[in-house]
């Protein structure tokens, strides 16, 4: 995911050697837009003033200290907020620090975490979608992960109760396993697992994920199995995207099977085009079949390394409601 750059707020020598030196870093990202949002099959739009954005808006302290021998404990406490209210979280069930909150060790070997994480499944997704991880603009991250545009994967973006390790990137290759436990008496083996890689060398990148989610831990028949594939290639004068997103329920028929194909065109030394169509078809027992077509088109213009503007367009169609049409314009800033 894109990170914003730390401000180093206090850093120390605990002893002669360098890789003791402990560090401690303020970072985060504030975005807000102005919008006219209208979804296929909403009674009438809405004009808002959103929080996030491109990005949704967070802040958060993360440290280390080097134990030797290349060894380092590591933390993060991240926590989302919403620019146009000033509340906490990206809604009122999140937690204070919803967006991530781990300590780990990481070495040589990769890196160990355990706490509350983001899916990582959503990481590969933003690497391979023009609108990156947008929770409000990038069709492939709403008709997957979003309630209003019929999500089609269970469960967050953010796990709770996770273990997870990260190999390090080696060749362009990297890869995790992140396990999320259901801490239900008798149900241990009822929780949620995912398996990812992705790869990273020049102009292409690679990504796949496999996750099985389960709500209640206790209703092993609630269980869902997730699939991404995608890939992206740079040539410079244009960036294409695509990827493909699979559900499949246990216990009943309601799987899902998303397309989607984007672009991003350089225009200027600071700006870029942005398109992008996900389609969606959902199958469901005794009831017939539902399609989702969503388009996103936008111009995003930054006006230093940290701060840039966009206003973007959006179409959005689902099988038996008229098309909704929907216009945005915000401001997003790194710290």
């Amino acid at each position: 995911m894109r990170q914003g750059a730390g401000l180093l707020l206090a850093g120390a020598s605990l002893g002669a050697a360098a890789q003791d030196a402990t560090s401690l870093q303020l970072y985060g990202l504030v975005g807000a837009y102005g919008a006219r949002i209208e979804r296929s099959g909403d009674p009438q739009a809405v004009n808002q003033v959103g929080h996030g954005g491109l990005t949704t808006s967070y802040w958060g302290i993360r440290g280390s200290e080097g134990l030797g021998d290349g060894y380092k404990v590591i933390f993060a406490l991240e926590s989302f907020f919403q620019t146009d209210t000033g509340a906490q979280g990206r809604n009122v069930n999140d937690p204070m620090f919803s967006r991530n909150a781990y300590i780990g060790i990481e070495g040589g070997f990769g890196k160990f975490t355990v706490g509350r994480q983001t899916n990582p499944t959503y990481i590969n997704m933003g690497m391979v979608s023009p609108f990156g991880i947008s929770v409000a603009f990038s069709p492939l991250v709403l008709h997957s992960f979003v309630a209003s545009y019929n999500g089609a994967l269970v469960g967050d973006t953010v796990w709770n109760n996770a273990i997870q390790y990260a190999t390090p990137r080696t060749n362009g290759f990297a890869g995790n396993v992140i396990y999320g436990l259901g801490e239900v008496a008798g149900s241990s083996g009822t929780a949620n697992l995912g398996l990812h890689a992705n790869y990273v060398k020049g102009a292409f990148t690679a990504v796949l994920s496999a996750q099985r989610f389960r709500i209640p831990v206790t209703a092993p028949l609630a269980a869902q199995k997730g699939y991404l594939a995608g890939a992206a290639y740079d040539f410079k004068v244009v960036k294409l995207h695509g990827a493909m997103v699979k559900s499949q329920a246990e216990g009943t028929l309601n799987d899902t099977l998303t397309r989607d194909v984007g672009i991003k065109i350089p225009v200027t030394a600071q700006g870029s085009v942005l398109a992008e169509f996900a389609r969606t078809r959902r199958e469901r027992a005794a009831v017939a079949d539902n399609v989702r077509r969503t388009f996103s088109l936008g111009y995003d213009h930054f006006l230093s390394k940290r701060t840039d503007v966009y206003a973007i367009y959006m179409r959005d169609k689902q099988t038996g409601f008229d098309a909704g049409d929907s216009v945005a314009l915000g401001l997003r800033h790194l710290f």
